[in-house]
């Protein structure tokens, strides 16, 4: 008789959805910092307060495709 392993999620899984979590803790972060940009700063990267804040409203988990790959 044949006995099937159980299944265990491998190391490198494990770090793949540790990579993504970290990548979409740091979308929320930055879009956080985002919104807290001051006028001058803005201008300073080329967008208008409203695109700003269009992008902080954004949820964690709406990361840019380049954000969602996996190594």
């Amino acid at each position: 008789m044949t006995q099937i392993a159980a299944h265990r999620p491998c190391a490198s899984a494990s770090i793949k959805t540790g990579n993504w979590l970290q990548r979409m803790l740091a979308a929320a972060h930055q879009r956080r910092e985002l919104a807290r940009l001051d006028d001058r700063a803005l201008q300073d990267i080329g967008i208008t307060r409203s695109e700003a804040l269009t992008e902080a409203s954004r949820p964690f988990w709406d990361a840019p495709e380049t954000w969602r790959k996996r190594p």
